[in-house]
């Protein structure tokens, strides 16, 4: 049987000192399972990126059957708006896969570009329930005043595919005496509040002086310097590991106790099921689709976006708590099975065959 040839449009920049991303990981995943895939684009000047998708998409116009487009809040959500246009101008059947944790918003402020985007799409993959409420017509309609009437567009043709990890890959260490050390793992750029951990931390080291905070990732914006001088001004016991491969971030993740997410806006966040794949108990922000990754008290303790307070009483909660800490880490690992790839590739063979 013929292989079915697919172009993916994403920022694929794990070659530029970035941290992978779905693209990296689900390209390769259905290169596994069958599917010739093309890959654009990993252009660092984001003009350049754009300008290689759209003709990506024009030199395979006769030779994709599809093409699957990362789909984000920020400023990157043009590039689908754009790389969509041709798909329907070419009449190639398009993808976007949904990661923005603000796309809710972009319907409401973009009702007519998202029309088009989402509307014309063969379907929209949501790899997690909160965009699939948020795409409805009872979530959106439940947000107007009564008897409004709302331009924001409405979608039928989302299918729910989950972020996937190779489980394989993450080895389980259950948690029982929690240690006072944290592991925070994103790129470090102002929406992810990178900040929020490091006045955490320096108020648990006032109970806990032995505590240590480590924080892996790349550099993405200015908040990377400013956490290293307020860490210096602090005297703070933190390790910045910059950008680490996943293989050596998971081997050190064995040396910690709690994993910290200080995210200001999100989805479903591939870290989260990474860190219950290994065992770690996890106090997170409760923004975005992150409520219906993990529920409180269950696989996480959440908090409020930016709260100090509240997190800082979480970590010592678990501190003070074992058994607590024993089951977050246990249940965490259950939620995690059904996030491998193995449960999950039969969900795209379904969609893309």
């Amino acid at each position: 049987m013929k292989r079915k040839k697919l172009l993916y449009i994403g920022n694929a920049l794990w070659h530029k000192g970035m941290t992978p991303t779905t693209i990296h990981t689900l390209s390769q995943h259905l290169r596994d399972i069958g599917f010739e895939v093309s890959v654009a684009s990993g252009y660092h000047s984001k003009p350049l990126r754009l300008l290689h998708m759209l003709w990506s998409v024009i030199t395979h116009k006769y030779t994709v059957d599809a093409v699957l487009i990362d789909t984000y809040s920020t400023t990157n959500f043009w590039y689908a708006v754009w790389v969509a246009r041709l798909c329907r101008l070419f009449k190639i059947p398009y993808y976007p896969i949904l990661h923005g944790g603000d796309l809710p918003k972009r319907l409401v402020n973009n009702p007519q570009q998202s029309q088009r985007l989402f509307g014309g799409a063969r379907s929209n993959i949501a790899p997690s329930s909160y965009l699939m409420h948020a795409f409805t017509k009872p979530s959106l309609q439940a947000s107007q005043p009564e008897g409004a009437q709302s331009d924001t567009p409405q979608f039928d043709n989302l299918i729910h595919i989950p972020n996937s990890i190779t489980l394989a890959d993450y080895h389980f260490k259950k948690r029982t005496d929690l240690r006072p050390r944290l592991l925070w793992v994103r790129a470090f750029a102002e929406i992810y509040n990178p900040m929020l951990a490091l006045k955490v931390f320096t108020n648990i080291v006032k109970k806990y002086p032995e505590a240590r905070l480590c924080m892996v990732g790349p550099k993405k914006d200015e908040s990377f310097e400013k956490c290293k001088a307020y860490a210096t001004a602090h005297k703070l016991a933190v390790d910045f590991t910059g950008r680490l491969s996943k293989a050596e971030w998971i081997a050190l993740s064995q040396d910690y106790d709690i994993f910290l997410n200080t995210t200001t806006v999100d989805n479903t966040p591939v870290s989260l099921i990474e860190a219950m794949a290994l065992g770690l108990p996890i106090v997170t922000t409760d923004v975005g689709g992150i409520p219906f990754l993990v529920q409180d008290q269950k696989q996480a303790l959440l908090v409020a976006s930016d709260s100090v307070e509240q997190m800082v009483t979480a970590i010592k909660k678990l501190l003070e708590e074992p058994k607590l800490g024993q089951q977050l880490s246990e249940a965490g690992r259950d939620k995690a099975l059904g996030y491998d790839w193995e449960s999950v590739k039969s969900l795209w063979l379904k969609v893309l065959s």
